[in-house]
């Protein structure tokens, strides 16, 4: 017992210490003249060409100035289509349109998409359904194909009304500049608050033809399982029906996109397409459960998911990857609820951020997810370093080991319930004061 009958508190980081560790961590993303390139940024790739598909960007001014913020995507005609999207209640005008098409696949022929950044077009009311229109009318026309094969995706500013006129007017010009080996210049311009532009690449063999997948991603904030302010274009020369496509995309999501977390929050514009042209010259894949099926919903599913990761780690103000590992829940749903609580857990992220050593923060947010839980059963682990069993701190538990583990760049959290055999898996990153700047200037 200490001095007046108190414990001793557990040696930890001291305050200024402390303070001065996340003000050295910002300083890596926030510069003299503003936001750098996030320090968890991985080496842009060299995104290969599609056999079937072709891109090209331009300046429309929809917001920025200086830079391109239109992205055009030709995709050949005989591909096939899937998508999933945000399911918010308010979703954008240019997320409805895009469901309607593909659920309807009137017409037929090739396919285009065309994204903006610097406004969402969410929120607009009728404007927004004009605009929509008028935009899928003008690349209609630019390219020959059907405005119903048209798909538009709008990100930036929520609840403005788009100057869909600057688009429209930028078509022709964007359409004339159509190229295979565009994707990088797409990857960035439909960067907002992104750091960095995200792609991601890889091949498979299946038949004895060389499989191509390559995608592109942008998303910094506002990013929560159920899409979020998140848009991804994934293209591939493999041939895959419609229906394989699309359950293999919707089942991989669940495991990818829906696994990350910035912030908790999930976005009125997330769309995720995808494109297979068939160009490979593989047999037609039907299902995940043939052996061809299965050896590119692997690979299919390395691409989506090292896109989803970049998406955390480009998390506004981040500084630190999080892998959240939960085990031993009494079913998937717990799993789940459990994970997302302590990935979405701003204590638990501002610890991480401080490189605070508070596993009570996990204690808490296990309580609070609705899962079933015993405490005497528990155990939670940073690292390889168990912290917590059987519903107390580890006999051998070290302080001093444990915020050491907590200054690295990626971190792991694992907490086992003791009380099934369902597991889920999430990511997330810290919370830092840079994502509140970023998102208080957002409009400024």
């Amino acid at each position: 017992m200490g001095k007046g009958g108190k414990d001793k508190k557990a040696k930890g980081p001291k305050k200024k210490d402390l303070k001065a560790r996340i003000k050295g961590l910002e300083a890596q993303v926030n510069g003299p003249k503003g936001p750098l390139v996030s320090p968890l940024a991985p080496p842009f790739p060299d995104l290969p060409a599609i056999d079937g598909i072709r891109f090209s960007t331009g300046a429309a001014g929809v917001k920025y100035k200086n830079r391109t913020d239109v992205m055009l995507a030709e995709i050949a005609p005989g591909s096939a289509v899937a998508g999933v999207f945000t399911t918010s209640a308010t979703r954008s005008a240019a997320v409805l349109d895009c469901q309607a098409k593909l659920a309807k696949r009137a017409a037929s022929g090739g396919w285009a998409i065309l994204v903006n950044s610097g406004n969402s077009n969410a929120f607009t009311g009728k404007v927004g359904v004009t605009s929509v229109d008028a935009v899928c009318a003008a690349t209609s026309q630019a390219l020959g194909i059907p405005a119903s094969r048209v798909l538009t995706s709008s990100t930036g500013v929520i609840g403005e009304p788009m100057k869909h006129e600057r688009i429209v007017e930028a078509v022709d010009t964007i359409a004339a500049g159509l190229t295979p080996d565009g994707m990088g210049d797409a990857a960035r311009a439909i960067m907002t608050t992104d750091t960095f532009p995200k792609g991601a690449t890889t091949t498979v063999e299946i038949e004895g033809k060389t499989i191509t997948i390559a995608g592109i991603a942008k998303g910094s904030g506002m990013i929560a399982p159920d899409m979020a302010t998140m848009l991804a274009y994934v293209f591939t020369d493999a041939a895959v029906t419609d229906r394989a496509l699309q359950t293999m995309l919707s089942e991989i999501t669940r495991e990818t996109f829906n696994a990350v977390t910035v912030d908790s929050d999930t976005s009125t514009s997330d769309t995720l397409i995808v494109a297979a042209t068939g160009r490979a010259g593989n047999e037609p894949i039907k299902s995940s459960r043939s052996p061809e099926g299965a050896a590119f919903r692997e690979a299919f599913h390395s691409v989506l998911h090292d896109l989803a990761l970049q998406l955390v780690m480009d998390g506004e103000g981040a500084t630190k990857l999080v892998e959240v590992q939960v085990t031993g829940a009494a079913n998937a749903l717990d799993a789940r609820r459990v994970a997302s609580a302590i990935a979405n857990s701003p204590l638990v992220k501002t610890a991480i951020a401080g490189a605070d050593a508070n596993w009570g923060r996990v204690v808490m947010a296990v309580g609070k997810s609705g899962a079933r839980a015993d405490r005497d059963k528990l155990s939670i682990r940073f690292g390889d370093i168990v912290v917590a069993r059987d519903g107390m701190r580890a006999p051998d538990y070290s302080e001093e080991a444990t915020s050491a583990y907590m200054t690295r760049a990626r971190i792991e959290i694992g907490v086992d319930l003791g009380m099934g055999e369902a597991s889920d898996t999430m990511w997330t990153c810290d919370l830092t004061y840079r994502y509140i700047e970023i998102n208080a200037d957002y409009r400024s």
